[in-house]
């Protein structure tokens, strides 16, 4: 069976997963280290920390397999993100979901599937961190707690992955700003590390975010619409 319907948030969902900067990264022993206690828990071959792309599944960990993504339409894990619970299937091979599935039909020929979300900031379904068995399995309720578990500990490592990476992108533009900045004697445009010239504020929004409001010093108030003061006066 392969599957068409999309989260009723997906735009958002991928909008999240591509801000996170992880879809075709190398691997991590921070996130290998998860993906193997999950496969000891479930004694099971084959684990996987799977992100769900607009058309495909990719995996940022994997024990027990070679592939590094396959089709979204035939992903377990494109089910599982639908759902707000861990994805059990018992017996893919008795499953009408998933009987003529080729990931069933063939390799790596999964019988069990137990998918536990990967949920971000927002109910955002990212992908699952999912173990797979070749035989099917009836885990305990204890095993399916602990994969929760590590699936929420896989999010924070997003969540501090992309802190990280806010951090650097701060810290870059506090160095800019830390340097001389060419500004013209007469007219008080800046230059840019392109010799490109804009105007104080553009430079200051481009460079750190900041946002500018406009108003009018006591002192220039005097001097151009003292007359209207005075008038009033």
């Amino acid at each position: 069976m392969q599957i068409s319907d999309r989260p009723l948030d997906e735009e958002a969902r991928l909008a999240a997963l591509r801000a996170y900067g992880i879809l075709d990264t190398d691997a991590e022993r921070d996130y290998d280290d998860l993906t193997r206690i999950a496969a000891g828990i479930f004694q099971v071959p084959i684990a996987i920390i799977s992100l769900v792309d607009a058309d495909r599944q990719w995996f940022k960990s994997k024990v027990g397999i070679d592939a590094t993504e396959t089709p979204r339409d035939i992903a377990f894990c494109a089910h599982a993100i639908l759902s707000d619970q861990t994805f059990l299937v018992r017996d893919a091979a008795r499953d009408a979901r998933f009987a003529d599935n080729p990931l069933v039909t063939g390799a790596p020929f999964v019988r069990f599937y137990a998918g536990a979300p990967l949920v971000a900031p927002g109910d955002l379904k990212l992908g699952t961190l999912c173990v797979i068995d070749t035989r099917p399995r009836d885990p305990s309720d204890e095993q399916l707690d602990t994969l929760g578990a590590l699936a929420r500990q896989i999010v924070n490592l997003l969540e501090l992955r992309r802190a990280s990476s806010e951090l650097a992108a701060a810290l870059s533009r506090v160095r800019l700003l830390s340097h001389l900045i060419p500004i013209c004697a007469h007219c008080g445009m800046v230059r840019d590390e392109q010799a490109h010239w804009h105007d104080l504020s553009h430079f200051v929004e481009s460079h750190t975010g900041a946002a500018f409001s406009h108003g009018i010093c006591p002192r220039c108030m005097q001097e151009h619409y003292g007359h209207v003061i005075g008038g009033d006066g």
